[in-house]
């Protein structure tokens, strides 16, 4: 079966090019026609002889194709909104039907038109789709003088993303609203994130917001390290069971996660690194496994807090049977292990794959010497590359008037690299 997916690009009737006509024109009356009611409407005057059908969902969808082929059906076309392959359901089709003949038609997105309206160079923004996803998620990208464009939807209008951005210390942010673009009737107004969050008119559901961030101090700094009072603690002010700053920089680049991995942090407590972690790597999938209450909770209201809701799956389990349905990591960090740290060493070098990265925080003595144990069985196996190192910090503090250095506790960090046995030596 071939399967054509058609861009329909923005306009009130579909404007394609000649390729997309002819596929459109042969469709016969065995063959099938998709899309929603409105696109259906748009491509009408080409006068295709196709059966048409009302898109379903895309698990209905993919039942429906695969029956369709099943019957001898030799062709389908899919009907998209604006760039099949860009933020459409170019994608799923890809995806779903790999073993299939499919060809995609390309036409104008509503994120390029939105771009030419207001002469901004795509290169030079950040693509963002809020549609069909939490906004908590924005919260990654408000950062200082960028300049974002937003896929929206019924929820995530553009009033909730004003408020996001006067929530995250943007207010002054400039945003353009960009409606029915390609339509009769469209409009492109221009607001401050501070007078758009209590507009009470409601806009066209076919829109665009572009956001031009304000240069004020944003609520989250732009790099790595956040400050420990800005995470949610069962003690409050960042000093609850976090890894602090200093050694979380360090936790960071000693794991040297790539996009796309999967990651464990077993022992999260408040979130510290899970959040860092996925934060910084919007493609890596980051598990945070904790079992305390009080903490469980801080995790997932920084999980919140930070807009970390797509990447950073919080487990609600004690280690290592919390292991059981979590996907096999490449990287790993103990930051906590409840006296069990022997058995978690074990379990999670007999899980990683080769090449995968095992990372120990070691505060006691008894942690210590159990990253020592571990140590020495690698060394008979020669199966690690490993290194360690030992993080001393002072932070100033005031005393009677005077600033002095306070003392926290050592930190070591234990890195092991699995490899081929004998492959060490």
């Amino acid at each position: 079966m071939k399967i054509h997916v058609i861009g329909l690009g923005i306009n009130e009737q579909a404007q394609l090019p000649k390729e997309a006509q002819d596929v459109l024109v042969k469709l016969t009356e065995n063959d099938k026609l998709v899309g929603s009611e409105r696109q259906l409407s748009m491509v009408h005057a080409y006068g295709t002889k196709a059966q048409t059908h009302v898109l379903p969902k895309l698990n209905d969808l993919k039942h429906h194709m695969d029956e369709w082929a099943s019957l001898g059906v030799e062709r389908v076309a899919i009907l998209a909104s604006g760039d099949p392959l860009y933020y459409g359901i170019g994608a799923w089709v890809h995806r779903s039907f790999a073993e299939q003949e499919v060809r995609f038609y390309p036409n104008v997105s509503s994120i390029q038109a939105a771009c030419h309206r207001l002469g901004i160079s795509l290169q030079n923004a950040q693509v963002f789709s809020v549609h069909g996803r939490p906004l908590a998620s924005i919260r990654t990208q408000l950062h200082p003088s960028k300049t974002l464009l937003l896929l929206t939807d019924k929820s995530n209008n553009p009033q909730a993303i004003a408020k996001e951005c006067v929530e995250m210390g943007l207010g002054l942010s400039e945003l353009f609203v960009c409606e029915r673009l390609g339509y009769e009737h469209e409009r492109v107004t221009r607001y401050t994130a501070n007078s758009l969050a209590h507009v009470e008119d409601s806009f066209d559901p076919l829109n665009v917001v572009i956001i031009n961030t304000s240069a004020q101090p944003g609520r989250l700094p732009s790099t790595p390290g956040f400050k420990d009072s800005l995470f949610i603690t069962d003690k409050g002010d960042g000093q609850g069971m976090i890894t602090k700053r200093e050694v979380r920089l360090a936790v960071l680049s000693y794991l040297g996660v790539e996009a796309k991995e999967v990651v464990w942090d077993i022992g999260a407590g408040c979130g510290g690194v899970s959040v860092e972690l996925a934060y910084w790597n919007p493609e890596t999938e980051v598990y945070g496994i904790e079992h305390h209450e009080a903490r469980l909770a801080c995790l997932e209201a920084n999980r919140e807090h930070f807009g970390v809701v797509k990447n950073l799956h919080v487990v609600h389990g004690r280690a290592p049977e919390a292991f059981a349905n979590l996907p096999t990591p490449k990287r790993v960090f103990i930051g906590g292990s409840d006296g069990e740290m022997a058995q978690l060493l074990d379990e999670v070098w007999q899980r990683l794959p080769l090449g995968g990265v095992l990372l120990v925080n070691a505060v006691t003595d008894a942690t210590m010497m159990e990253a020592m144990a571990f140590l020495a069985k690698r060394d008979a196996a020669q199966d690690a590359y490993d290194e360690s190192s030992t993080i001393q910090v002072y932070r100033s503090e005031r005393l009677a008037g005077k600033r002095i250095r306070r003392p926290h506790l050592p930190v070591s960090l234990w890195r092991f690299e699995k490899c081929l046995p004998g492959e060490q030596a």
